[in-house]
């Protein structure tokens, strides 16, 4: 009877070490550099003269919405607006046709704050500033529009984006706040929506007296809330007041921290020009005192914050925030604190520490560029969708809408790598 021939014990330890040092090399091999830019939405096409305020979210099922305003007029955030959505199956490398996902039936009285600084007409229909939210604990997409900045409408998906459910008004809900504020302009986000650990949806919202500029000064922030999966919507405390320091805060970004915590981040108008910044232990209730973050400049311009990974489902906790970073004054203008400056050198910003610091920033587009949100696919791609086009110096005109595509390790001249999400 012959013997079977065996490796020694030591050699084939050796082989199974071998093999599994090999396995693990392999899956934490950094990835190539990605980088590259797919235009959504072009100024002046399909009967449109502008389109701004992009959104961007990833389903559950790794699909990718995109959404914006389209604008019938050029310089107006009241004249006739709709909302357009595209989505993309395939991470955001190729997009289905654009179309119209919100429509509010019946008469349509215009915001009287726009009337009585001649800023519309009464024939002009606005809706504004969409705002999704993905549910990962039912799968749906919850999606919040407004109509004139004087009405608030919910909307659900339950197949990835295809078809919605009919709008169901929520003003009531903004209401709530005249105790604390008598606003008569609001606003939600814009850009995306979030969702906590415990199920909470979160959308940061902005209200106004309509009487300053644009109809949209002054302001405050706050945050509306559902703890039914949107069933039923909540306002929450005042999270950004209008101080002589807190010079108008308005449009925020919202994320949640490792602590549980929820973060604010604000565009505001203070003569500080950073990003202000404040702490809710629920993401509704119980905001700290605003703090300007002295790295995170502030253009006085729409921003994004979003997770790229989180611990112990990855190796460590990174945090993505996006802007014009930039305080160079608008051309043929000087530089004056807490007012607006050019719209330029759309940058993404990297935290290791919830925020404490940012010590990595890439330029992801260097000439003119204004709002950006941000979306990272189940791979880890992230996607930058934003405004990109050129400007007259005075007057800022948004050429397009694109959507930049791009990995850690572009982000970190291949100095990190995800290790799992």
């Amino acid at each position: 009877m012959k013997t079977a021939h065996c490796l020694p014990t030591t050699a084939l330890n050796f082989l199974v070490i071998a093999l599994v040092l090999t396995c693990v090399g392999t899956s934490t091999r950094a990835a190539e550099p990605l980088f590259e830019k797919v235009e959504l939405f072009k100024a002046d096409t399909d009967g449109y003269k502008l389109y701004r305020i992009p959104g961007i979210v990833v389903t559950t099922k790794n699909t990718v919405l995109a959404y914006c305003e389209a604008r019938k007029r050029q310089r107006s955030d009241w004249a006739t607006i709709d909302i357009m959505l595209r989505r993309s199956t395939d991470g955001g490398r190729t997009w289905s046709p654009r179309q119209k996902i919100a429509h509010v039936d019946g008469p349509k009285q215009k915001n009287p704050a726009a009337l009585a600084q001649g800023l519309a007409t009464n024939d002009e229909v606005t809706y504004n500033n969409p705002v999704a939210i993905v549910d990962h604990k039912t799968g749906s997409i919850h999606f919040l529009f407004c109509l004139e900045y004087m009405r608030c409408f919910y909307m659900r998906s339950d197949d990835d984006g295809l078809t919605f459910t009919p709008p169901v008004e929520i003003t009531d809900t903004f209401a709530r706040f005249k105790t604390d504020y008598d606003f008569k302009v609001l606003a939600t986000g814009p850009g995306h929506g979030i969702q906590l650990d415990n199920g909470r949806l979160i959308v940061p919202v902005w209200i106004s007296t309509g009487t300053g500029g644009h109809a949209h000064r002054p302001s405050v922030t706050s945050v509306i809330y559902s703890d039914d999966h949107g069933k039923t919507w909540e306002r929450g405390d005042i999270a950004g007041p209008d101080t002589d320091e807190f010079n108008i805060p308005n449009e925020t970004v919202a994320v949640q921290l490792v602590d549980g915590s929820v973060l604010f981040n604000m565009r505001s108008e203070s003569k500080a020009d950073r990003r202000l910044l404040t702490r809710s232990p629920d993401g509704a209730t119980r905001w700290t005192k605003p703090k300007f973050h002295p790295q995170l400049l502030e253009p006085i311009c729409m921003a994004s914050m979003i997770r790229l990974s989180k611990k112990p489902s990855s190796d460590r906790n990174r945090l993505l925030f996006s802007n014009p970073d930039t305080l160079e004054a608008r051309i043929g203008q000087k530089a004056i604190p807490g007012k607006s400056r050019i719209r330029k050198n759309v940058s993404i910003k990297l935290s290791y520490d919830e925020s404490e610091t940012w010590p990595v920033t890439k330029t992801i587009e260097a000439g003119f560029s204004g709002y950006s949100d941000l979306a990272v696919t189940q791979d880890g791609t992230i996607l930058c969708f934003y405004e990109r086009g050129s400007t007259d110096g005075v007057i800022y005109n948004t050429g397009s809408l694109a959507v930049a595509r791009l990995n850690l390790e572009w982000l970190t001249d291949g100095k990190d790598s995800l290790n799992g999400r």
